[in-house]
């Protein structure tokens, strides 16, 4: 039986990839806050900027590609069981080969009923209009779990982490809750790694192995580690 890795992604890995990140820009679009642009609120009061925020962010996704940190965590799946919980929109994990990704906040290629969040639809190219309904007749918005959401995958995501042999943490701050909050439900003898150039204090209290490094440079690394190491 494959022994079991999770890991936990965030914005570094696809900042890597050529995707601007929140942080990168001062929390700011076009002048704009980005917690003001990604919230319930602003879609009730300026849809037209909410939808034009995230076509924006649609069509920058479908131009870049998945960096050696993807190619790595998709390349772990030929010996070991690999969950990816991921805090990123894009589909750069399973455009690299992973097969088993969890989306923490949403998909950007996705979107889904105004009214019903069952109703959940794949969009044809980057661009959400306005008049785009779905099958009730209600406007598309984007699949993204926004500002002041619930976050409907946490659930699973735990469950994920609870049975993990092995955690993996890669281009994250752990600094956005309630992803960050997953690390209490490793396991304490689960062997756990960090990959980021700027190790967060947080991880200081559960014993990690660190790797003080971009994520396309140290998953490879930890990626040969694990091979050499549990096989």
């Amino acid at each position: 039986m494959k022994q079991k890795i999770v890991v936990l992604t965030g914005a570094g890995i696809s900042a890597e990839s050529g995707l601007k990140t929140f942080r990168d820009s001062g929390g700011l679009w076009e002048g704009h806050d980005v917690t003001k642009v990604a919230t319930p609120e602003a879609w009730a009061t300026n849809r037209a900027m909410v939808l034009e925020f995230y076509n924006q962010r649609r069509k920058q996704a479908l131009e870049v590609n998945p960096n050696p940190g993807h190619f790595a965590l998709a390349d772990l799946e030929e010996q070991f069981d690999v969950v990816v919980i991921t805090q990123n929109i894009d589909a750069l994990h399973e455009k690299s080969g992973s097969t088993n990704v969890l989306h923490l906040h949403g998909e950007i290629s996705k979107v889904r009923s105004s009214l019903d969040p069952e109703l959940i639809y794949e969009l044809d190219g980057w661009e959400l209009k306005e008049g785009d309904k779905c099958a009730k007749g209600s406007q598309l918005r984007p699949h993204i779990v926004w500002f002041g959401e619930p976050v409907p995958m946490m659930e699973p995501a735990i469950q994920e982490v609870l049975t993990a042999d092995i955690f993996i943490v890669a281009g994250t701050s752990l600094i956005v809750y309630p992803a960050a909050g997953l690390l209490d439900f490793v396991r304490p003898e689960v062997p756990k790694f960090i990959i980021d150039p700027k190790i967060p204090e947080i991880a200081s209290g559960h014993n990690f192995y660190l790797y003080e490094e971009a994520a396309s440079t140290g998953l490879p690394k930890v990626k040969e580690h694990l091979i050499a190491t549990y096989l």
